[in-house]
C-alpha cells in the first residue's frame, strides 16, 4: 500500500478540507500508512458523506472550522506543528458558484492566502501542496491537454477563483519560499474525480446513485462534454508521491503539477452514463429541461506528460476500470453497516497492487 518510500509513516500530515470527498479520502490511505492525521474543515454535509460512513472523526484529531478564519487556521498550526500540510478545502462546485460568488472567491482565495500565511509562520512545515483542479487553466476548447506553463483563466465564478488559487501559489513559492531551508511547495490540478461517498449535489456520479437509490430518472446536463474522468485514488496518488518527493528532493519538485489520465483516455458525460449502465442495469435517464444555460467548459484535457517523466507517476485505472471502482463503491455505501472503512482500505490496497 505504500507507494511513496515510507516518507509519511510516524509524521503528522494537516489537511484542510479533511470532511470532503478528495480530503476523507486521503485521511484513510494517509492511516494505513501510518501518519498521524489532523483536519481542519467545515463539518460535513450530511451523514452520507465520507468522512461520516468511515467513522474518521474518530480516528484522526478534527476541528470544525473554516479556512476563512485566519487565525484559527494559523492556531491550528501552531498547535499542531505538522511536517506535511496538504490545502484541499474549497467551496468545489460550478454551478455553487454561481449561486454565491463571494463565498466561492472568498473562500477559494483568501483560504488559499490563509493557508500558506500559516505555513509561513510555522516553521514545523517542511511540504505543503495546494490541490486545485484542471478548471484553472484559461479555457480555449483545445483538442489537446493543457500544460503546466500554460495560462491560467477560468470564465465561471469557480474556475475563476482556483486559476487565482494557483497565481497566489506561484506568487508565495516566489516571494516566500524560494530559498533554500523554508518549506517546499507545490500544487496538484486534477481532473474530474469520482469515486464511492461522493454525494454532492450537482455532480454526475452523485446524481445518478442518487437516482438509483431512489429509484428516479436522472437527469443529465451536457452529455458530450469532454472531461478527464478519473477515480479519486489517482490524483490523491499524485499528490502523495509529490509530497514525498517534496519532501526527500527539494524545491526541484516545486510549483504545478497535472494528474489526469492518460490521453487516450478522455470520455465525454454520456459515455460516463452508459459504462455505468453496464454495471448497473435498470438506471433510467431523462432530458435536461431547458432551462438557463451557465456557462461551463465543454472539452477540457490534461497533458500529464511532465508528472510521468519527472515525478515518476501515472494513472493506474483505464475508464472502464474507473467506472468499475466507482460503482462498486456506491454500491457500498447504499449497503450500508460498519464495514465502509474496511471496504475502502480494501480498495486502495487494489489500486496499489494493480
Amino acid at each position: 500500500m505504500d507507494l511513496f518510500n515510507n516518507v509519511y509513516k510516524g509524521k503528522k500530515v494537516l489537511l484542510t478540507g479533511d470532511s470532503g470527498f478528495k480530503g476523507s479520502w486521503m485521511c484513510i490511505w494517509l492511516l494505513e500508512l501510518g501518519a498521524e492525521v489532523y483536519g481542519y474543515s467545515l463539518p460535513p454535509l450530511s451523514e452520507a458523506d465520507n468522512f461520516v460512513t468511515t467513522g474518521l472523526k474518530n480516528k484522526i484529531k478534527h476541528i470544525d472550522a473554516d479556512v476563512r478564519d485566519k487565525n484559527k487556521l494559523a492556531d491550528f498550526f501552531n498547535t499542531v506543528k505538522p511536517d506535511f500540510a496538504f490545502h484541499l478545502a474549497a467551496q468545489p462546485l460550478v454551478i455553487d458558484s454561481y449561486t454565491n460568488p463571494h463565498y466561492n472567491f472568498e473562500t477559494n482565495l483568501m483560504g488559499t492566502v490563509n493557508f500558506f500565511e500559516a505555513v509561513r509562520n510555522c516553521p514545523s512545515v517542511k511540504v505543503a501542496v495546494n490541490v486545485t483542479t484542471d478548471k484553472s487553466y484559461q479555457n480555449n476548447e483545445w483538442v489537446w491537454g493543457y500544460r503546466e506553463n500554460d495560462p491560467m483563466g477560468g470564465d465561471d465564478p469557480y474556475s475563476a477563483s482556483k486559476g487565482c488559487s494557483e497565481l497566489i501559489t506561484h506568487s508565495y513559492l516566489k516571494s516566500f519560499f524560494s530559498k533554500e531551508g523554508t518549506c517546499h511547495i507545490a500544487s496538484g490540478r486534477a481532473g474530474n474525480v469520482i469515486g464511492g461517498g461522493d454525494w454532492a449535489e450537482n455532480r454526475i456520479l452523485p446524481d445518478i446513485m442518487r437516482a438509483c437509490k431512489n429509484k428516479t430518472a436522472t437527469e443529465i446536463r451536457n452529455p458530450n462534454s469532454v472531461r478527464p474522468w478519473q477515480h479519486v485514488l489517482e490524483p490523491l496518488s499524485g499528490y502523495l508521491l509529490l509530497g514525498e518527493k517534496l519532501f526527500n528532493g527539494g524545491k526541484k519538485y516545486s510549483g504545478g503539477w497535472n494528474f489526469g489520465p492518460a490521453a487516450y483516455e478522455n470520455y465525454t458525460v454520456g459515455d460516463v452514463v452508459d459504462q455505468v449502465k453496464k454495471n448497473i442495469p435498470g438506471i433510467e435517464i431523462k432530458s435536461p429541461l431547458q432551462t438557463e444555460k451557465l456557462h461551463e467548459a465543454g472539452l477540457l484535457k490534461l497533458d500529464i506528460t511532465k508528472a510521468v517523466n519527472v515525478l515518476g507517476w501515472k494513472p493506474k485505472l483505464n475508464f472502464e476500470q474507473t467506472i468499475q471502482m466507482t460503482t462498486t463503491g456506491y454500491l457500498t455505501d447504499m449497503q450500508g453497516g460498519n464495514n465502509i472503512y474496511k471496504a475502502r482500505v480494501e480498495q486502495i490496497s487494489k489500486y496499489c497492487n494493480s
